[in-house]
């Protein structure tokens, strides 16, 4: 499989784990991108984007990259309270007065990004399309009641997540949160990265190509939607407004603003939203966030065992993930990411990955159309992970991340 793009020749290891990717890891079509103090040092891309047709992965290929979406979505709330705009340890209710009924009034905006509110979904049953229509999902997430006391546990708040953060920060900003995403990160960094896609747009769109489910159903998360469509779960699977059963290769799916899932980008996109980010929040006269804000969103921020929804143990930073090692785990639960400590990003189902190492002033992007099974890395991603690593002169340790 022809690979197109350049590579610094110090990270020639992952030029080569890129190409072993078609050769032995079934990658179809994809992209990776690496940037050093924020410049470009590997941008790579390669395979078919569309296998119905044949149409070749292009330099301005895009796609869907589920979850990796969600460092998008913190990233803003993350800006409005580096600027005085937004107090993350305040109430949601300071911001947003309708969401405290139902329990819910103590909930704050941390907690929110902790995913540990208690709201990893709804119970009321969503009406078709639900997902496309952001006042709908807002007036369910009014009307449900916590799961379980707030800031007790952390249960990943699947698909919940961009309405949840994302109506703070449409309240605090006057902006949807789309909207505030393209005037305050993609538009200022020169990315081609959309929460709800322009129309025009489209014809650039690799088509997803899912994996069987099957091949899940040794997982704690499929058994117990499978046995019991109430668990939050079945619920996460189920109660979705006929989402899934059209898919994400549709004009609605693109469109929305689904915060927590929908956004649409490449390895460019994701590289390029987290350079500032590995460089002190600030690039190029981008300002993003300050320093004491950053280190504050970099930190680990929840990790109290097994979460609630994903049924292994997790790690999470305020709305990112966190370097987390499951290989030891029970066959099923063994899911993991593996970056080094300072690292902090978000996976998206699949196996996409963004992520910022400001340690390393380095930032990380890897995305692809067929999707690989767990909610973390499967080989392909992590292979360019470990070949990134390698290169930059780290090891890997006994707690199961990287480091020199």
């Amino acid at each position: 499989m022809a690979v197109s793009g350049k590579c610094d020749p110090k990270f020639v290891r992952v030029r080569d784990e890129f190409e072993r990717n078609f050769k032995e890891r079934e990658e179809v079509g994809a992209s990776v991108c690496i940037t050093s103090d924020g410049e470009t040092i590997v941008d790579l891309w390669g395979g078919t984007a569309d296998v119905d047709t044949g149409e070749p992965w292009k330099e301005d290929t895009v796609s869907v990259v589920f979850s990796s979406t969600k460092g998008a979505t913190a990233l803003c709330a993350h800006i409005l309270a580096s600027r005085g705009l937004m107090d993350i340890d305040a109430p949601v209710v300071k911001y947003w007065p309708e969401f405290g009924g139902a329990g819910k009034k103590n909930i704050t905006v941390k907690m929110l990004l902790n995913h540990q509110a208690g709201l990893p979904h709804v119970r009321k049953p969503l009406p078709q399309g639900a997902f496309y229509d952001w006042d709908t999902m807002v007036h369910a997430l009014e009307e449900q009641e916590p799961f379980w006391e707030p800031g007790t546990r952390h249960g990943y708040e699947f698909w919940v997540f961009g309405w949840l953060v994302g109506e703070v920060v449409r309240r605090v900003s006057g902006k949807s949160l789309g909207r505030f995403f393209q005037d305050e990160v993609a538009e200022p960094l020169g990315l081609d990265f959309w929460i709800g896609l322009p129309e025009e747009i489209e014809p650039r769109v690799a088509k997803i190509i899912t994996f069987d489910p099957q091949q899940m159903m040794d997982t704690p998360f499929m058994k117990t939607a499978m046995t019991d469509p109430n668990s939050i779960p079945g619920l996460c699977i189920i109660n979705d407004g006929g989402a899934m059963m059209a898919g994400v290769d549709v004009r609605d799916f693109h469109a929305a603003e689904i915060g927590a899932a929908g956004g649409i980008t490449n390895a460019r996109g994701l590289a390029g939203m987290y350079a500032p980010l590995a460089c002190g929040g600030s690039l190029k006269g981008v300002d993003l966030v300050d320093c004491d804000t950053l280190a504050r969103m970099s930190a680990v921020s929840s990790s109290t065992g097994q979460d609630m929804t994903i049924l292994i143990p997790m790690r999470f930073a305020l709305g990112f993930g966190k370097s987390f090692d499951n290989r030891k785990q029970p066959p099923g639960m063994q899911d993991s990411a593996i970056l080094s400590e300072d690292a902090f990003g978000h996976a998206g189902a699949g196996g996409s990955v963004g992520f910022a190492d400001p340690q390393e002033r380095m930032s990380f992007g890897y995305m692809m159309n067929k999707m690989g099974i767990g909610l973390g890395l499967n080989p392909r991603g992590q292979s360019l992970v470990d070949a990134v690593y390698t290169s930059l002169g780290f090891r890997s340790n006994a707690s199961g991340s990287w480091s020199r």
